[in-house]
């Protein structure tokens, strides 16, 4: 969850941390080794997003396997030949499962190749990124680390300060107190990374004044889109009507709760390094 949700009593709050803490460990982890153990983590995190998406869609069984395979294949192919290729088996994969699907049930053909495209695209961004060989490391951690700054920065700004709500109608618990301290957490995280040499060389070289605004504005622009994920997930769910997208996590909810935030986040920018060349 990108945005403050403020009615956590002690005991879930402590829940909260504890798990929290070992997903950010297992992620580090992954992130460091790289290779196949990157990819299994977040090829793992997919999948269980998927059948999350599923259940809350009513997919049916049929399908929710042909999305896994397709998952799975892509995450391969993203590991072991190219993004773009991915791209392609991703794309086309999810238009002829949609027609498919529209042949005999109209209403989810949509929500079926929609599915397959916000789960697989942040796991091609992500595996693309970590492939990177000089900054892989650095810019994928930094990533993460934007969306999780966000994160425990709008919790707890919006615990401590609550105030006006950012959209009751989608998700009455989040509120403009936490978009800012997610946006100053997370724009920290920025300002931190380019003053000692973390991530790209951008704006002017590693540690400049240049450097450390863009890298703050980048941070910021990638926080606000962090909280579009988590309010678009939010809306899924009030659409579904589930509190949560599963109980995996304690604390947490399911994956698609604590990932929502980094779907689009991975993405975005994974096409501003591509575009802009911020990698060596």
């Amino acid at each position: 969850m990108a945005v403050a949700e403020v009615n956590f009593v002690g005991g879930e709050l402590a829940t909260r941390i504890i798990v929290g803490i070992g997903l950010i460990a297992t992620a580090v982890a992954a992130v460091w080794y790289g290779d196949f153990a990157f990819t299994a983590f977040v090829a793992a995190a997919v999948l269980l997003m998927s059948a999350e998406w599923s259940v809350m869609h009513r997919i049916p069984r049929g399908i929710r396997l042909a999305s896994l395979i397709v998952l799975a294949a892509t995450g391969t192919v993203a590991a072991s030949q190219s993004a773009l290729d991915a791209l392609l088996l991703l794309a086309g994969s999810a238009g002829g499962l949609g027609l498919f699907v529209r042949s005999f049930d109209r209403p989810r053909a949509s929500w079926v190749a929609g599915g397959l495209l916000y789960c697989g695209s942040p796991m091609i961004a992500l595996i693309w990124l970590r492939s990177l060989a000089t900054e892989g490391v650095a810019l994928t951690i930094t990533v993460f680390a934007i969306v999780w700054a966000t994160d425990i920065g709008a919790y707890f700004a919006g615990r401590a300060i609550g105030g006006p709500k950012l959209a009751p109608a989608i998700s009455p618990n989040k509120t403009w107190a936490g978009v800012l301290g997610g946006l100053v957490a997370a724009t920290s995280i920025g300002a931190i990374s380019a003053t000692f040499g973390f991530g790209p060389a951008i704006g002017g070289g590693r540690g400049s004044v240049a450097a450390i605004i863009v890298a703050s504005g980048v941070a910021a622009l990638l926080a606000v889109i962090a909280i579009g994920g988590d309010l678009f997930e939010s809306w899924l769910k009030r659409r579904a009507g589930v509190k949560d997208s599963g109980t995996l996590l304690p604390g947490h909810g399911g994956v698609m709760d604590r990932i929502d935030g980094l779907v689009p986040v991975a993405v975005v920018a994974a096409v501003l390094v591509a575009v802009t060349g911020m990698a060596r």
